[in-house]
């Protein structure tokens, strides 16, 4: 059966925590002692989207990104090329590719940032972020995931929450 269409095993929580690090750092040190971490999860609660703006977009920032990231490309293509060539020769092809990755990044970079109208006029990133992350362990594998990460207690970070009490099954309809 693929995992795709296996029903989803009960799972309990095994803990909580404040910050993402520490429930990730939880799963890797099960996954350190020989634990099946792919009996786990982590559940985020009250999750939101945060994006961060981190400054303005100008055409002429558009074009040096684009002509960046067109020179890097460029750079791989002169590579390929000149693996294959004879001589010193894969010297200039690598000059060349960065220099026209540069150039039609620049332009499409531009162009891309033109076509907009204004209407996103600046860079930003997105993350998540949760009130709670809990580590999830299917029911069966709990007691083996409890004695591996209460061996850890002295290295517990100080954003541990105490895990809540097991929600009550709903009723079967």
């Amino acid at each position: 059966m693929s995992d795709f269409t296996r029903a989803t095993p009960e799972r309990r929580v095994l803990s909580s925590f404040g910050e993402y690090a520490g429930a990730q750092a939880a799963v890797d040190r099960l996954s350190d002692e020989g634990f099946p971490v792919e009996n786990t999860a982590i559940v985020g609660h009250d999750v939101r989207i945060v994006e961060q703006v981190t400054g303005r977009m100008t055409r002429g920032r558009a074009a040096g990104l684009g002509a960046a990231s067109g020179a890097w490309f460029g750079l791989l293509i002169g590579l390929v090329f000149g693996i294959l060539a004879p001589g010193a020769t894969w010297i200039g092809l690598l000059l060349w590719g960065a220099v026209l990755g540069a150039v039609w990044g620049a332009v499409f970079g531009f162009a891309g940032h033109a076509f907009t109208r204004g209407r996103r006029d600046f860079s930003s990133v997105q993350g998540f972020e949760a009130e709670r992350w809990d580590v999830m362990v299917d029911a069966e594998h709990l007691s083996r995931a409890q004695s591996i990460l209460s061996g850890s207690v002295g290295d517990a970070p100080a954003d541990v929450v105490p895990p809540r009490p097991p929600a009550p099954p709903a009723p079967a309809v």
